[in-house]
């Protein structure tokens, strides 16, 4: 599918066929594709949980206002980020040349030592790229997506185990849609989103 169109034709779909499972090796596709999105320092914060075990994801349901689509679609995504990944540079830049290394380590360090702020929003901004990507790959491959973000952040992290240097930023849930969406109920004009240099100029 040409990338236009699965931008065009991607939609938030909340049912799903439950009985269809997606094989090993589209999971793995899908998943190849959502670690080649970028991230700032090539830090690679994103951690994928794939919930496949049915009953976790009832409970999850349950944290999530009983939401059909974490029961129901062929595969539960949920969007994590190790906030602490920063701090071992060397690992994402091992191939680099050495001076390249010398660079860029020290300056990666400088960026987010003390900067809380920076941390958690440059994971938030990775996990949010990843997601668009696992959207858009899964839609090419003729599946249909739901992102989200409506559940208890706090009980999910707690049934998922979530590390506690890592955060949750949103589901992603992945299969085939039942029903069509809705049509778009309204987009704003190109020129009240789209600015030129400035606000002034608008």
């Amino acid at each position: 599918m040409d990338v236009f169109e699965a931008i065009e034709s991607r939609r938030a779909i909340k049912q799903f066929d439950a009985e269809h499972r997606m094989t090993d090796a589209e999971i793995e596709q899908l998943m190849d594709a959502a670690m080649l999105s970028p991230t700032a320092f090539n830090i690679q914060h994103w951690r994928f949980v794939l919930v496949k075990d049915l009953e976790l994801r009832k409970k999850i349901r349950e944290a999530a206002w009983d939401q059909a689509q974490v029961t129901d679609a062929s595969l539960l995504i949920v969007v994590c980020a190790n906030v602490s990944a920063w701090e071992e540079p060397q690992r994402y830049w091992a191939n680099a040349p050495q001076e390249v290394q010398d660079f860029l380590l020290p300056k990666i360090d400088a960026y987010y030592r003390d900067r809380e702020r920076v941390q958690f929003d440059e994971v938030m901004r990775s996990c949010g790229i990843a997601a668009q990507t696992i959207m858009l790959a899964a839609k090419a491959m003729g599946y249909d997506t739901c992102p989200m973000d409506g559940f208890d952040f706090d009980e999910v992290g707690k049934l998922i185990e979530l590390p506690h240097d890592h955060v949750i930023a949103m589901f992603v849930a992945v299969g085939k849609g039942t029903m069509a969406p809705w049509p778009r109920p309204g987009q704003l004009a190109r020129d009240e989103v789209v600015i030129e240099n400035t606000f002034a100029n608008r």
